[in-house]
């Protein structure tokens, strides 16, 4: 009786390099493109960038901060009521 023989993937590498960089392996780019895409998304690399786009004044920031503590407040108020 013969036996199949079983194919075995190598093992793979661990990133050692720094900074945000993905290795290919096998030729296979689009799996390497959705680890990078994968890996700047964690780092939350994009949003950094989009805000540091432009100047924004001070006085903006905190109005922002404002509203987004009082949308905040009145999403866990109504939630509250839901549970009552």
């Amino acid at each position: 009786m013969r036996y199949k023989k079983k194919f075995h993937k190598k093992k793979r590498q661990k990133d050692n390099a720094t900074g945000l960089s993905v290795t290919v392996f096998n030729n296979n780019v689009d799996e390497a493109l959705k680890r990078l895409k994968r890996k700047v998304k964690s780092t939350g690399l994009m949003q950094v960038l989009q805000e540091k786009e432009y100047f924004v004044k001070p006085s903006k920031i905190k109005r922002e901060k404002k509203n987004l503590a009082m949308a905040r407040a009145r999403y866990q108020s109504l939630k509250e009521k839901e549970n009552n």
